[in-house]
């Protein structure tokens, strides 16, 4: 499984549709502090402004007013860890996931802000290589990793603190790209995603009874080792979006796919004007309308049709996306490159 050492929690939504147009994103830098690679973007629901992104050596940083400020730490004990996943509930909690072979591997939980960070699972199994983890709320979650002799390992909570560990069946060679932390995500209904590659064929896993059963269709993307799927959004329980790519080799097909049933069928969708695979990518509402924004080391682009049709929104790399309750986007990449994106 190819696992992202690289050179260089998406929101789920149900709309109301109306006529008013998109209209086009305004993109502003922000000041990050730090220079680590920026691998995953979560935005608080609760808290207006508050914004966790984790990364490479270590780093985490978080804004509460809306990226005027930013707070950068390297988690103590942990400098040589790839956070390449977050969850932040709000200012004070926060979930981060290592990703790597072995111990490599853990999920932390921090109650007081990033002051203190306490372990929460640090892997024991050699074979197993984290990928993303979901929350369905402040207590109930799950985290996936690659395969391991025809089994995803799985692990479940819920208190947020303990882990269970579970596994779904999985096709040879099938796992998950920790590229930006939206490989897994939830809804509060009890849904649960998973986008793999890897494998002969790219799979979309569902499960609607938080993540006890699962069911898999077919994505029609680009496929094969390296290959797949590495993102996923959805607005409501029908709509989602997948995106991916050849992240090794030379492959070449769709890198993006939509359903428009949950997931239970998937058509190939408009292709973005950017080159190379795409990371992560992300759901939000602005003028009444449903948006995605896609992201990838060849830059972002943004949709106001389903990814029907996508548009250019910066040339710079790109590897996480998250989207907050109103129309306001963050984006996040190499050398501590953070972006905030507001719909007008």
């Amino acid at each position: 499984m190819t696992r992202l050492f690289l050179p260089v929690l998406p929101v789920l939504l149900a709309l109301t549709v109306t006529c008013a147009p998109a209209q086009a994103p305004v993109l502003t830098v922000q000041q990050s502090g730090t220079t680590a690679l920026l691998q995953a973007v979560s935005v608080s629901t609760r808290e207006p402004g508050v914004v966790w992104i984790s990364g490479h050596r270590g780093s985490v940083t978080r804004t509460i007013d809306g990226g005027a400020t930013w707070s950068t730490m390297v988690v103590p004990g942990q400098d040589s860890m790839q956070f390449r996943d977050v969850h932040g509930i709000d200012a004070q909690r926060a979930w981060l996931m290592a990703a790597g072979n072995g111990a490599a591997s853990r999920i932390l939980q921090t109650t007081d802000g990033g002051g203190t960070w306490t372990p929460r699972f640090v892997n024991a199994d050699s074979a197993a290589f984290y990928d993303c983890m979901a929350f369905w709320d402040d207590r109930h979650a799950f985290a996936i990793s690659d395969s391991k002799n025809g089994r995803m390992p799985l692990l479940r909570t819920d208190d947020g603190e303990n882990w269970a560990l579970s596994a779904i069946d999985a096709l040879p060679g099938e796992g998950g790209f920790a590229a930006s932390g939206t490989c897994a995500l939830t809804n509060a209904a009890g849904d649960a995603w998973i986008g793999t590659g890897s494998a002969a064929t790219p799979r979309v896993l569902h499960s609607t009874d938080r993540g006890r059963r699962w069911s898999a269709a077919v994505v029609p993307i680009v496929s094969g080792e390296g290959a797949g799927i590495t993102g996923l959004a959805f607005r409501d329980r029908r709509h989602g979006i997948a995106v991916g790519g050849t992240i090794s080799g030379k492959a070449a097909g769709a890198r993006v796919a939509r359903t428009s049933d949950g997931g239970a069928t998937w058509v190939v969708a408009g292709e973005p004007p950017t080159a190379g695979p795409l990371y992560g990518v992300a759901a939000g509402v602005a003028a009444g309308r449903p948006v995605l924004i896609a992201v990838g080391p060849g830059g972002a682009v943004w949709s106001g049709d389903d990814g029907a049709t996508w548009t250019l929104l910066d040339a710079s790399p790109y590897w996480s996306v998250g989207f907050g309750a109103g129309a306001t986007a963050w984006l996040a990449g190499p050398r501590g490159r953070i972006a905030r994106v507001d719909f007008r």
